[in-house]
């Protein structure tokens, strides 16, 4: 009986590890994302009563998890660019006519994130990509005074980059209508990645200055049809006939639109990062920490009949990292160094939360490893981002995948750190993304509910953060040498 316990110690020592005790929940991630995506947080727009709500939300969820704050409060608080877009109208009529379409927001149409507050009534020209430079001007065969400017998103790909990067963003092409006499802008969205019949919501818009009183909306590309349809080109042709002879192709419609937006603007908005600490258990690692981040913030509602739920985006993400503070507390295997939790504001506003962080927060050097968690409920296999820069890092993901979870990490493809964890490059900090990979959608439209999460994968990437997080607290992994030619603190 001795020698055969002997040999059963000794195969099970020799045996690869399939699961930790702790497995990730579906029902407590799904209630995370249910509870997040709902309409209580109104589309959790940074600068807003309803974001710093579900603030409080992911609070007191870390403090059931046995997660503290760090230092003498949760919130690392800072001002952020809000636009409460409270209503808008957006008619069309012939000039012969008094019979007007009526479209709907949230259905047809929504405004553009950094919209102005007014009204326009007025007659319609069609400017193409609404570039206005040297050869090509859109805007030189047509009058724009008083006008409102239709045109598409997004930039021509037969331009040269030096000339198209003036005109990407909505207000790049806003200030160029209103340049031009225009009172208002519709920017029909002509996104790849965005279904023709879903509005597409946004928050950056581009650089400041902010266009007060200047309305910019964003129809679909299937209400942009319904827009052209009668005139001189179709949304189709138009859009064909301006590639194919890389010519502009401008023109008046016989149109009239009506639109008028309710908004109020603040460009100094308080919000806040959500910074939690689970304290390592070894005392002479404690004051060393692994970072484990993700955006709360997503891009908002619209009036009463335009809910952005952002379920997927990043609902997915914050439950993913509640439920690993969760096993963190249960595990029988507990953490050596600290594993901080962050939940970022301003993520929508070129993830301006995560850069706040990295500019205050003062033991830098005491920072291995950040791993980001985003968009987690959707594609069809996980990707974590990075191995380019942070192999090493991105070895301990691949590890631990394969010893606990099924061995989904994608392999083979070199990428860089993107989203939230590019402040973290940016210094040097050695940094990966666990999110989707292919059946991508764009996440800021209405369908991004809790129903439509992909079940299987949420939990995958929750196992999979859990795992790395838990492997990167035991201290096996140094950060600092063992990625030290990307090193480059100033702190």
């Amino acid at each position: 009986m001795k020698k055969l316990f002997l040999l059963l110690m000794v195969f099970a020592a020799t045996m690869p590890l399939t699961a930790r005790a702790q497995v990730a929940s579906l029902d407590t991630l799904l209630v995370h994302v249910r509870e997040l995506s709902s309409s209580t947080y109104e589309g959790r727009l940074a600068g807003t009563d309803a974001f710093l709500s579900a603030a409080d939300y992911v609070i007191e969820a870390l403090e059931r998890y046995g997660v503290e704050p760090y230092g003498d409060e949760w919130g690392q608080y800072f001002e952020t660019e809000c636009n409460l877009i409270e209503n808008c109208t957006f008619n069309s009529y012939l000039h012969s006519s008094d019979n007007r379409t009526v479209y709907v927001l949230g259905r047809d149409y929504c405004c553009a994130g950094m919209t102005g507050r007014g009204y326009a009534d007025a007659s319609v020209v069609f400017c193409g990509y609404g570039i206005d430079n040297g050869a090509f001007d859109e805007y030189a065969n047509v009058d724009a005074q008083g006008k409102i400017v239709v045109v598409f998103s997004g930039v021509p790909n037969f331009l040269p980059s030096n000339v198209t990067s003036k005109y990407t963003q909505i207000r790049d092409k806003a200030r160029v209508a209103k340049a031009h006499g225009a009172c208002a802008l519709v920017v029909i969205n002509m996104s790849a990645n965005c279904s023709p019949y879903e509005v597409q919501g946004s928050v950056y818009n581009g650089e400041l200055p902010h266009l007060a009183t200047f309305p910019i909306i964003q129809p679909t590309r299937d209400c942009g049809d319904r827009l052209l349809k009668d005139e001189l080109m179709n949304l189709e042709e138009v859009f064909q006939k301006i590639n194919d002879s890389q010519k502009p192709q401008s023109f008046h419609l016989r149109k009239k639109f009506e639109i008028e937006t309710n908004t109020t603007y603040t460009p100094a908005a308080l919000t806040a990062n959500v910074i939690g600490v689970y304290p390592g258990a070894d005392s002479k690692m404690r004051g060393e920490y692994v970072v484990v981040g993700a955006s709360l913030d997503h891009v908002g509602m619209q009036g009463t009949t335009c809910l952005f739920p952002g379920a997927d985006d990043n609902a997915s993400g914050v439950a993913a990292l509640l439920e690993t503070a969760r096993m963190l507390q249960m595990s029988e295997d507990q953490p050596s160094r600290s594993v901080l939790f962050v939940l970022f504001s301003s993520g929508e506003q070129q993830h301006l939360g995560s850069r706040i962080f990295v500019s205050n927060f003062s033991p830098l050097k005491k920072i291995e490893a950040f791993v980001n968690v985003d968009k987690v409920g959707s594609g069809d296999s996980i990707a974590v981002l990075g191995n380019k820069r942070y192999p090493h890092l991105w070895s301990v993901a691949k590890k631990v995948d394969t010893l606990y979870c099924s061995g989904d990490v994608m392999v083979g493809t070199k990428t860089t750190p993107k989203g939230d964890a590019v402040a973290f490059d940016y210094i040097g900090i050695p940094c990966i993304n666990i999110t989707n990979f292919k059946g991508y959608r764009h996440p800021h439209v209405p369908s991004d509910i809790v129903e439509n999460i992909d079940r299987r994968y949420i939990v995958k990437a929750t196992q999979l953060l859990f795992e790395t997080v838990l492997d990167l607290s035991f201290g096996e992994y140094q950060g600092r040498s063992n990625e030290s030619k990307r090193v480059r603190f100033d702190k």
